[in-house]
């Protein structure tokens, strides 16, 4: 795969995944939506949905990695690092590239998400609905500590059976990898999301995160960059761990 198919294709799938990803957390959150307040297994699902979409999308072009984790995983168990630097700027631009579509789609969700007193009687039920948690992870409980052994551990439950895939041949010639990955991502939201929301992909928490901090929002508060250091250091260090594992037992 040339540079040019790699960087396009990791582009456009991630801007899937980020849409869909952003987009369903909105559709839960903000007021005036018709799917708000459905849920955290909703949410899992549509984070599911959003890598079957952006990496069967971006399979012909790039192999669809889409996440920085999987990408070092790889790299450390392959050895093959020429590449790597083509498909983390593709990933950070399409996570941004998505960020901003989602925020399009709910554009009138967005600014009608207005402080109390406004006179709208709907959105003066409980005051403004917090916009960070759309685009970017936020810990239950803010715990540096605990918060980056939870995205270590998630991530590595994530990249780990990635490369394991690989051995199962009926997978890649069935072309259902995507689709097992995809019910992966959704059982590590169900199971191991609590914590911090599940990262697992820096470039899915940091690209929407810098979005978030320039787009016109009302009421958005901060984009948490205190925080932001966890989502991108955790999923690194696991997707390294999972390669190294890979290596050492497979």
């Amino acid at each position: 795969m040339s540079n040019g198919d790699i960087f396009v294709g990791e582009v456009i799938g991630t801007a899937i995944l980020i849409l869909f990803g952003a987009g369903v957390c909105a559709a839960v959150t903000l007021k005036h939506s018709k799917a708000r307040a459905a849920g955290w297994v909703v949410i899992a699902f549509g984070w599911g949905f959003g890598v079957l979409a952006g990496a069967y999308t971006a399979a012909p072009l790039s192999g669809g990695q889409l996440n920085p984790a999987v990408t070092i995983g790889i790299a450390v168990d392959t050895g093959k690092w020429d590449k790597v630097w083509v498909y983390l700027l593709g990933q950070m631009v399409g996570a941004m590239l998505g960020a901003v579509l989602a925020y399009l789609v709910y554009l009138a969700q967005f600014n009608a998400n207005v402080t109390s007193g406004s006179g709208d009687s709907e959105a003066d039920d409980d005051g403004p609905t917090a916009t960070l948690g759309i685009f970017s992870t936020i810990p239950e409980i803010n715990n540096p500590v605990a918060n980056l052994i939870t995205e270590i551990i998630a991530t590595i439950a994530l990249v780990l059976p990635i490369l394991a895939f690989g051995l199962t041949k009926g997978l890649g010639e069935s072309g259902t990898t995507v689709l097992i990955v995809s019910l992966l991502v959704v059982g590590i939201g169900l199971s191991l999301g609590g914590p911090t929301g599940y990262a697992i992909n820096p470039a899915r928490d940091l690209g929407p995160r810098i979005v978030h901090s320039f787009l016109p929002i009302p009421n958005k508060g901060t984009s948490g960059w205190s925080y932001a250091i966890i989502p991108v250091a955790g999923p690194l260090i696991g997707g390294a761990l999972a390669g190294l594992i890979y290596n050492a037992a497979f």
